[in-house]
């Protein structure tokens, strides 16, 4: 009952959503209300759609990859190059975001199909909080805007690599059944037009009818929580007092603490979030800045909505924990120690 309270809810939320973006879109008045000023409304309006345009773009790749898995990979393949030892997976899950410089928000549809072709949980994860930050893209661009200090860019893949090793060892030691929310039994069946099931047929004809049909559905699936995601993110940005923010963040402690806790609200794309940080340059540390380059692009307030749409609750709230107290010990150390 409260699943299906919490899916009914969504769909409701999204339609408000979607019906606000068509009026940014058609560029017409939205609702108003006394704590919106002209200032607001505009800066609601860019601060919405530059995260859903940046977004997107990920979304449908990532879909695209899925329902290719879904339809042209079998699940005897998947298991053939996945590396039976722990640390060879989490290696193997690493390359994977190298080899697919994708965002997490492209990744989590992508990770859905690959557990249920029969990837292990924990070499799934260790994809999704890797690899936003471990491929050329991101690293170029975290090269870029720390020119004058250059270190930060290796020190960004270094530490994201050692949160993704402590992650996977702690879900390969104790998660052992599935943690998603639908069965694979569901992504298997027929889809069903008008109350009839229509199988998808044979041939290659049959399957590109497959794609299209898991292609369409995982797209607006996860772009409901994406939309919904946007509009909260960019609501809290807007009424974020960040001057008053700042001043809580000259601690050794509570620095990192604000800069994950900044991450977490700002929702930025892993490929952009450099540009942000290196503003701070002059204000906080260099340990605290990779708090915010790791923190980000593992979690934030747009992909946990999405996590929350793949995986159980419990999961995903042990995920963060596992996220939050990973980043926050290792980049502590790493301050410590450079």
């Amino acid at each position: 009952m409260p699943t299906t309270l919490f899916r009914a809810s969504m769909h409701v939320i999204a339609a408000i959503c979607f019906l606000l973006l068509m009026l940014i879109f058609l560029n017409k008045d939205m609702p108003t209300l006394s704590m919106f000023t002209l200032e607001h409304t505009q800066a609601f309006k860019t601060i919405f759609i530059s995260i859903l345009l940046e977004a997107i773009p990920f979304i449908l790749l990532g879909v695209i990859l899925s329902s290719l898995l879904q339809t042209f990979v079998s699940e005897q393949t998947i298991r053939r190059f996945i590396p039976q030892n722990p640390i060879l997976g989490i290696l193997f899950a690493c390359v994977l975001g190298i080899l697919f410089p994708m965002c997490e928000c492209g990744m989590i549809p992508v990770v859905r199909r690959l557990i249920l072709k029969g990837m292990p949980v924990y070499i799934a994860v260790v994809f999704i909080v890797t690899g936003p930050i471990i491929n050329p893209i991101v690293f170029a661009a975290t090269f870029m805007a720390f020119r004058n200090h250059p270190s930060i860019a290796y020190s960004r893949m270094g530490l994201a690599f050692a949160v993704a090793v402590i992650i996977g060892l702690v879900l390969f030691r104790f998660i052992k059944s599935s943690p998603l929310r639908i069965s694979r039994a569901h992504f298997s069946a027929p889809k069903a037009v008008d109350g009839h099931q229509h199988p998808s047929g044979g041939g290659f004809s049959g399957k590109l009818n497959t794609f299209f049909v898991h292609a369409s559905d995982e797209f607006f699936e996860m772009g409901k929580y994406l939309v919904f995601g946007s509009l909260l993110t960019a609501l809290i940005q807007i009424f974020m007092q960040r001057d008053s923010l700042l001043a809580i963040g000259q601690g050794p402690l509570s620095s990192h603490l604000f800069m994950m806790g900044f991450a977490y609200i700002l929702s930025l794309c892993s490929t952009s979030d450099a540009f942000v940080a290196s503003s701070f340059q002059t204000s906080f540390t260099s340990g605290s800045l990779l708090t915010f380059l790791v923190f980000g692009p593992m979690l934030d307030f747009k992909s946990t909505l999405m996590l929350l749409s793949v995986f159980k609750s419990k999961f995903v709230l042990l995920l963060s924990v596992l996220i939050a107290v990973s980043v926050l010990a290792c980049s502590l150390l790493l301050e410590r120690f450079t």
